[in-house]
């Protein structure tokens, strides 16, 4: 069989009509046949035939009853019928179903037969084509689906979709002021933790933590802005504000601090004891945007609210799940929390102290 040539089946119950085909059509195609439908029917499992022609008068089944009968597995080939002019009505009901591409009438002539087996070898490559054409844009429609997802783990998803609506590189190099509340949340004594563990269960356990911490981020509307180690910077009211940001904070970080008890179900007798954290939350003036170059694009935050709360975050250090915010978050929020007063506090790379509150809890009826 030569590979470069299209293959192409008659079925015919005269022996004599295939002789004449094969030798009229050799040159130009592989040529199969078959006596019936059954033996045309072994071949196509063996051979991938591009163009199927067939007698109309058999036997055993009609030439339209043997194409009706292998559209279910080859419904892509080329089908074709040999018929006599009282088969016409027959085999024109055929064609407006689908069914059938050409019907030749008998005797057929030779040069005719020819260019429709070309045409329907032209046909049939390209639906292959285009079979593959629409494949490879499957492919690559979830290769850029897989891509968007890993690009969303890193970027908030709404900066995402202001790249992907931009004309250009240049607006997404810009800022833009905003009040949000940042929040600072740090795992107490990590380091000895991670000393004692190895890299690869303290992987582990942070790997467990930052998932139980950003479903809680993001249940309050909050977006993870970066990851410091074992520490989170999260941002509420940037990059999509919402009415209660203050709040949302406030209520996620006593979120997190009661998801930690699962993670101390799985993990506690793995590190030895309980696993704490310390939270700080300031609320006011910053600059958030696409911060970098045209080759390396960055969603960042800056401004003193940011490193104030980073700032008060530290004073947690001895406050297992201590959760400390500003005077700014303080009022924003003093009607639905209950706060332990710790008056004003030295804050490092300040010089003016900071009146912090010390969160307990909520009011009763708040969620």
């Amino acid at each position: 069989m030569d590979e470069e040539k299209s293959n192409i089946l008659y079925v015919d119950d005269e022996p004599n009509n295939l002789t004449a085909f094969v030798a009229t059509f050799r040159r130009y195609y592989n040529v199969f046949t078959a006596t019936s439908g059954r033996e045309g029917m072994e071949i196509m499992r063996k051979v991938k035939i591009h163009v199927i022609i067939t007698d109309q008068r058999m036997p055993e089944m009609t030439g339209v009853q043997f194409l009706e009968a292998i559209i279910p597995e080859y419904p892509k080939t080329i089908r074709m019928i040999l018929t006599g002019f009282t088969d016409i009505e027959v085999i024109i009901k055929a064609i407006n179903s689908g069914r059938v591409f050409r019907y030749i009438t008998k005797p057929w002539d030779a040069n005719d037969l020819k260019i429709n087996l070309d045409t329907g070898i032209k046909l049939f490559n390209l639906e292959q084509e285009r079979l593959n054409l629409i494949e490879k844009l499957n492919e690559e429609v979830l290769y850029q689906k897989r891509i968007m997802e890993l690009f969303q783990k890193y970027v908030p998803r709404n900066v995402v979709d202001e790249v992907l609506n931009s004309q250009g590189e240049e607006p997404l190099i810009r800022g833009e002021y905003r009040i949000i509340s940042v929040m600072f949340a740090d795992i107490r004594q990590f380091t000895t933790m991670s000393d004692k563990l190895g890299p690869v269960k303290s992987v582990e356990i942070l790997n467990a933590y930052f998932g139980l911490m950003a479903q809680q981020i993001k249940n309050y509307h909050g977006s993870i802005n970066k990851l410091l180690g074992d520490g989170i910077l999260a941002l509420f009211g940037a990059p999509v504000s919402h009415i209660d940001n203050q709040l949302n904070a406030v209520s996620c970080a006593l979120a997190m601090v009661n998801a930690l008890k699962e993670l101390n179900e799985k993990y506690r007798d793995m590190v030895g004891h309980e696993i704490t954290i310390g939270i700080g939350i300031n609320t006011g003036e910053v600059i958030v945007g696409n911060v970098g170059t045209s080759e390396h694009v960055e969603y960042s935050v800056i401004g003193d609210t940011v490193n104030s709360a980073s700032r008060i975050e530290e004073l947690t250090h001895e406050l297992p799940n201590g959760i400390l915010i500003s005077e700014s978050t303080y009022k924003a929020t003093k009607e639905e929390i209950i706060v332990e007063e710790l008056g004003p506090q030295e804050i490092r790379g300040k010089q003016e102290k900071m009146s912090l509150y010390k969160v307990l809890g909520k009011k009763d009826g708040l969620k």
